[in-house]
C-alpha cells in the first residue's frame, strides 16, 4: 500500500495519495489546485489516478479536483449530500472503493459541513484499519468546527450535535492503533486547537484530546462552538467555487515582471498591492498604499482576508519568491495576480518610486502605556476569540479580528491615533497598513505585541 501526505504550512493543509502498489490504482484525497506533484508521485510509485475524493466542500482553499479530473480523468467523489454543478459520484455510508487489494470504506461524518465524510483505509480486505482519513471532523487536538458560512442547511447547533454523534458514535469506536490523518493542522481557521503533529491515532486522541473527552452533548456543542477563530470572508466565495464547474488552473503559470511605471499605473487605477516582505523590512520602507502581507507567514489565507477573490493584484517580493506568492495566492481561487516587482533584501525601490515609498510608524509598549494613561490612543486588538479568553487583554482595546477588520474599518474612531496589536506583531503589520491603505490615518502596529506588552506588565 502507499500512502502519502502533502502539507502545506501556508494553509496547514494536508491532502493524499492513496494507491495500490499491485494493482496500479490510486485515489487522491482532498487535493489542492497544483496538481503536478500528485501526478509525478503517481508515475513515480507506477500508480494510474482513477478517482479523487473531497471529504467536504471546503472553505479554506479550491480543491484541484477538477484539475484532476483534466489531467486523468478521475471520477470525483463527494458524500452523499453534496450537491455540484459538475458530475460526481455520490459516496454512501459502508461504501466499499477498492483498488485491488487496498480498499477504502465511506464513512459518513457529518458535524463540520452535512456532506462530510472520512475514509477508512485497509490494506486488505477485512483487515484491521491502517488509516483513517477524517478531513475537518476528527484533527489532532480537535475535532472541525460547525459555524462556518458553508455549511448548507440546519443551525449551527444542528451541526454540532450532528458533530458529538460523529466522534462518538462512529470515529472514537475505531481500534486504537488507527492512524488518523486530517485535512489541517495547527494555524487553521477549521478548528481551534489543532496540534502541530499530522498525524495521530485513535487511541492517543482518545486520551489526549480535549474535544472528544466524555461529556454531555450540551456541553460538547458549548465547547465547540465558543471561541472559533473568525472566519475570512473569503471562506464563502471559495466553498461556491469548489461547487461550481470553475475554470481550471494552468499548471504552468508563469506571471510577468512588472516595471516601476507599470507599477506606478496599476497603483493609480486601483490595484491591489501586496508586499510580501517582513514586517521589519515593510516598516523600513514600502509603497504608499501597499499592505504588507509577510511571504513567511500565512500568505494565502491573509492575502483572502485583505482583497476579494477575483481582485486584481500586484506583488512586491524578494527574488525568488513572486512565483510561489501568485501560485499561492492561486490555492484560495486569487488568481487575480497580473505581476511582480522584486525588491533586495536591503530595501532599495527603483528611484521611478522613490517619491511613493514611505515609512510605516511602530509603537513600543512604553509608548503605548503613556498614550492609554493620557487617553490619548485607540487600542485595536486583532487576535481571534480563543486568543483573548481568560482576561489576556490590553485596557480599552477594541477587537476586530483580523479576518473582518477590512469590513469594520468604519466602526474606528480616527479622533485619536490608533495602534494595532495581534499577539507577536506579523499580523498587525498586515492591520496597520490595511487601514493606512484604506485612508485611515495615524495608524501604527504594536512592536512585538501582545506578547511584548504582557512580559513588560509581568511583574506590574
Amino acid at each position: 500500500m502507499i500512502l502519502e501526505q502533502y502539507y502545506i504550512e501556508c494553509l496547514s493543509h494536508a491532502s493524499y495519495l492513496i494507491g495500490d502498489d499491485t494493482s496500479g490504482r490510486a485515489i487522491v484525497v482532498d487535493p489542492r489546485r497544483d496538481v503536478t506533484e500528485y501526478l509525478e508521485d503517481a508515475e513515480r510509485f507506477g500508480l494510474r489516478i482513477e478517482g479523487v475524493i473531497n471529504t467536504h466542500f471546503h472553505a479554506d482553499f479550491v480543491s484541484g479536483h477538477l484539475e484532476l479530473l483534466e489531467a486523468t480523468g478521475a471520477w470525483i467523489g463527494f458524500g452523499e449530500a453534496a450537491e455540484t454543478a459538475y458530475p460526481i459520484r455520490r459516496l454512501a455510508h459502508g461504501e466499499t472503493i477498492s483498488l485491488g487489494t487496498v480498499n477504502l470504506e465511506v464513512l459518513s461524518t457529518p458535524g463540520h459541513t452535512w456532506e462530510s465524510i472520512s475514509l477508512l483505509v485497509r490494506e486488505q480486505p477485512g483487515a484491521t484499519p491502517a488509516a483513517v482519513l477524517t478531513g475537518d471532523s476528527l484533527f489532532i487536538g480537535d475535532v472541525g468546527r460547525p459555524d462556518l458560512a458553508n455549511l448548507g442547511e440546519g443551525s449551527t447547533t444542528d451541526l454540532a450535535r450532528a458533530m458529538y454523534h460523529t466522534i462518538h458514535d462512529v470515529l472514537l469506536t475505531l481500534p486504537d492503533s488507527v492512524v488518523v490523518m486530517p485535512a489541517h493542522g495547527a494555524g487553521s481557521s477549521c478548528g481551534k486547537n489543532l496540534s502541530t503533529e499530522l498525524t495521530s491515532t485513535i487511541g492517543e486522541q482518545r486520551h489526549t484530546n480535549p474535544s472528544v473527552q466524555p461529556m454531555t452533548e450540551d456541553d460538547f456543542v458549548s465547547l465547540v462552538t465558543d471561541g472559533q477563530p473568525a472566519a475570512p470572508a473569503y471562506f464563502s466565495v471559495d466553498v461556491a467555487l469548489n461547487k461550481a464547474d470553475r475554470e481550471t488552473l494552468d499548471q504552468h503559470r508563469h506571471v510577468p515582471e512588472l516595471t516601476a511605471s507599470q507599477l506606478r499605473a496599476e497603483l493609480e487605477s486601483g490595484t491591489t498591492v501586496l508586499d510580501a516582505r517582513t514586517p521589519d523590512d515593510f516598516a523600513a520602507g514600502h509603497i504608499q498604499g501597499s499592505i504588507n502581507v509577510g511571504f513567511g507567514g500565512r500568505f494565502a489565507e491573509t492575502g483572502g482576508m485583505v482583497a476579494d477573490i477575483g481582485a486584481r493584484i500586484a506583488v512586491i517580493t524578494y527574488p525568488g519568491e513572486e512565483q510561489d506568492s501568485a501560485l499561492r495566492l492561486a490555492r484560495i481561487g486569487s488568481d487575480g495576480a497580473i505581476g511582480y516587482l522584486n525588491i533586495d533584501t536591503d530595501g532599495g525601490f527603483p528611484p521611478e518610486l522613490r517619491d511613493l515609498v514611505q515609512s510605516a510608524p511602530r509603537t513600543s509598549v512604553t509608548t503605548l502605556d503613556e498614550l492609554i494613561a493620557a487617553d490619548a490612543v485607540t487600542v485595536v486588538d486583532i487576535r481571534n476569540p480563543g486568543e483573548r479568553e481568560n482576561g489576556a487583554l490590553i485596557p480599552a482595546a477594541v477587537a476586530i479580528p483580523l479576518a473582518q477588520l477590512r469590513h469594520r474599518v468604519g466602526e474606528l474612531a480616527t479622533d485619536k491615533p490608533i495602534v494595532v496589536h495581534c499577539a507577536g506583531g506579523w499580523r498587525s503589520s498586515v492591520a496597520a497598513s490595511l487601514l493606512r491603505a484604506h485612508g485611515v490615518p495615524n495608524v501604527s502596529d504594536l512592536t512585538g505585541g501582545y506578547n511584548a506588552w504582557a512580559e513588560a506588565h509581568a511583574n506590574a
